[in-house]
This record gives structure tokens, sequence and C-alpha cells, in this order.
């Protein structure tokens, strides 16, 4: 769990000077901060204002997804509609029901954008800010009682217990997808948000409070060289969407995606299980050629057959030598494959690595063969899926390699 925390935090502040974090936490607003390129796509950053506005502490929310926020009152229609926009990567508006700790009910109005890296544009996280809604729901039920306040009530009602499931879920560390979120939302929840809208003052207000904390972002994005912007400045041939991102970040096994378009072949993708095995960071990877692994042992037949079966555009096992960040070796069952997209022309390349010997590997009695095909299976449904327009299905989605 720890190394976990340890991933998430470095995700953030690798990325601006050590300030950054008490930049943002004097800013008045409600708002969070998540990173889609790390499993789950988790909170990095909530502010003192959020925090206090859901009545949690901030241990219990960093690392979470914000789905843990929402409840059978929250709208369906508006998580998928939350979901779309984080697939195409766009900013999104929209009013929304969530739920505090204690489990009351209350409407809000979640305005989110992307954060881009000013040099290849890759999105590297999205900051969410929430602006509760302090005008009265417009239209009204039978005999009169008002359909928000009748649907919050219904929710006390039943809530308390689901409030609880959740906190538990919270306290195992058992982080869902955000776009799981809408399967367990109630649809009785279209009706209610309908209802309830923001005015121009609390759109203003959300605006304004996005501008504020991009400016931050993007200011100590410079003291390190890293910049972000809240624009796409440009876009690399390898640039990975973020509910691809999303959806790899689902696959445990140790795998690396790399782009066969780009010069050198280099890394656009590698899973937290990857980072696991070799003691690598992410920005210690991605761009690079995986021929770091190799050493002065490696046996440069396995490379060069690694090489033919690329350049054949043909699957291949081996066993090589490969090393850790710290020096030390390990033998490698590597499978290599070539991922088609859509149309049938090969996308990317995925290699899944197995450490020979490690016991401690996901697997659920498969065997090495079958879940190294089984990771393939399931990065290949994630490029299809994606190069079609279309977001994740339940298969991949239920996936948990």
């Amino acid at each position: 769990m720890e190394s976990e925390l340890g991933l998430i935090e470095q995700s953030f502040n690798s990325r601006y000077s050590l300030w950054v974090q008490e930049a943002l936490s004097e800013l008045p607003d409600s708002f969070t901060i998540t990173d889609p390129c790390l499993s789950g796509h988790p909170i990095v950053f909530a502010s003192k204002g959020f925090l206090k506005m859901l009545g949690y502490s901030k241990s219990e929310v960093i690392g979470r997804n914000g789905r843990v926020f929402q409840g059978p009152g929250t709208c369906r229609r508006s998580v998928v509609e939350i979901r779309e926009a984080i697939r195409e990567e766009r900013a999104i508006q929209i009013n929304l029901l969530n739920y505090r700790k204690d489990g009351t009910p209350f409407w809000m109005l979640f305005h989110m954008c992307p954060v881009f890296n000013k040099e290849d544009g890759m999105v590297t996280h999205f900051v969410g800010v929430q602006v509760p809604i302090s005008r009265k729901p417009r239209r009204s039920g039978r005999n009169g009682v008002n359909l928000c306040e009748e649907g919050s009530r219904m929710n006390d009602i039943f809530y308390g217990s689901c409030r609880k499931e959740v906190c538990s879920s919270v306290e195992l560390g058992r982080v869902l997808p955000l776009e799981s979120a809408f399967d367990d939302a109630d649809d009785r929840g279209l009706e209610i948000e309908e209802s309830c809208e923001a005015s121009d003052v609390e759109k203003t207000r959300a605006a304004t409070a996005i501008n504020n904390i991009l400016s931050v972002l993007t200011h100590y994005s410079e003291l390190t060289g890293r910049l972000v912007c809240g624009k796409r400045c440009s876009l690399s041939l390898g640039l990975l969407s973020s509910s691809l991102n999303i959806s790899l970040g689902r696959i445990k096994q140790s795998f690396v995606l790399t782009d066969p378009h780009l010069p050198d072949m280099p890394i656009v993708y590698a899973s937290d299980a990857f980072f696991k095995l070799t003691g690598y960071t992410r920005h210690e990877v991605l761009g690079r050629n995986c021929r770091f692994l190799s050493g002065v042992d490696t046996d440069s037949s396995m490379i060069y057959r690694i090489k033919e079966s690329i350049q054949n555009e043909k699957a291949c096992t081996v066993r090589i030598l490969n090393y850790r960040k710290d020096k030390s070796s390990f033998w490698n069952l590597l499978h290599i494959s070539p991922v088609r997209n859509a149309s049938g022309k090969i996308a990317y390349f995925v290699g899944v690595q197995m450490e020979e010997g490690c016991k401690n590997q996901v697997g659920h009695g498969l065997s090495p063969e079958m879940r190294q095909l089984s990771a393939v299976g399931a990065v290949r449904i994630a490029v299809r899926t994606l190069s079609m327009g279309a977001g994740p299905s339940k298969s991949e989605e239920s996936n948990n390699l």
C-alpha cells in the first residue's frame, strides 16, 4: 500500500516544484486533481475546501477514485457524460448529486478539465472543481413536494448502509475505475438531477477556480522545466488517450506497449507491475527502447530473435537475462506480440514480462503461458475498442488479470 501511495505522490510532485501543494492549499475552492495514467484514475491532490465540504481526511481521499463520493441518487447519465469527457480528453461542466462521508447528499456543479503536457500534448492530470449548488430546484413532485428534497429524504432512509459499505471499500483499498461507477448508480436519480441547475454565478465561480488552479500548476511546472498548460499545444503520434491509459491500467500483469511507428520504437505505456518488477519509475521508462533492460550477460541471440519477430510482425517468446534499476539480474520469460487496431493495422507491440521462479504473480492457477496470452488479449481488446471510438466493453471492465 505504501508503494502505491508513493507512486501516486510521485506522479504529482515530480512534475512541479516542491511548493506547488502549499500554493494549491491556499486556494479557497473545493477541488481534486486526478491522474489518468495511474491504475484506477486516482485522486493525487485534494484541497482543504474539498476535504472540509465532504468530511473526509486527506488519507481517506488520496489514491481513491471519485466514485466513492457517489451513491444511489447519483444520476447514471451524468456519470456517463463525465466518463465520455475523460475519454475524449475535454472539459465538462455538469450538475451532480454527491454524498458526504456521513451519508448526506448534496448537489454540486462539477467542472472538470484536462491538464496537458506542453511538450507532447499528453494529458497529465484532470482538475475537478466542486461548487455546491445553493439555488432551489424548480420542479415539484406530487402534492407540491420538492423532488430534490424528496429524493434526499429517500436517500437518507436507505443510504446509511450503503455509505458504510463504501467506507469499508475505502479502508480496504479497493479502487474501482470511474467508468464502473454508473453500474451502481440509480436510474431514479435522472428525474431528480434534471430539476437542479446551477446558477450563472456558480458556473462563473467554477470556471474562475479552474483558471486559478491551472495558473498555479503552469507556474510551478515552469520551475521544473516540465511545462503543463490548459490547452493541447502539440500531439505526437505515440500519444495514448486517457481512456486507453485507464483501460490498460486495469491489467495487473507486468507489460509494456511500444510504438513501432516512432523512431527507435519507444515505450509509450508501462504497467505498475512492470515498475515493481524492474524498480524503474514511469518517467525513467516512457520514451525509451526496451533494450535498457539488457546488460553485460544478456544473450545477443535472444535480442536478435526479438528484432526478427518484430520485423516479421509475429509473436515470440524468449527466456532472456534482464537487469533491474539496482543492477540485479533476473530471468525474464518475455512474450512479445503485435497489437492491431480496429482496421487490422499494427498499432503497437506488447511485451509481457514474467520473472522465472517468482511465486508472487497474479494468475489464479493459470500457467505462465496462459497468463501472458491473457494479458495480450486484454491489451488487444483495449486498443481495438478505443480505436473504434467506443468506451470500454463490459468484458474489459470486468477484466482483472
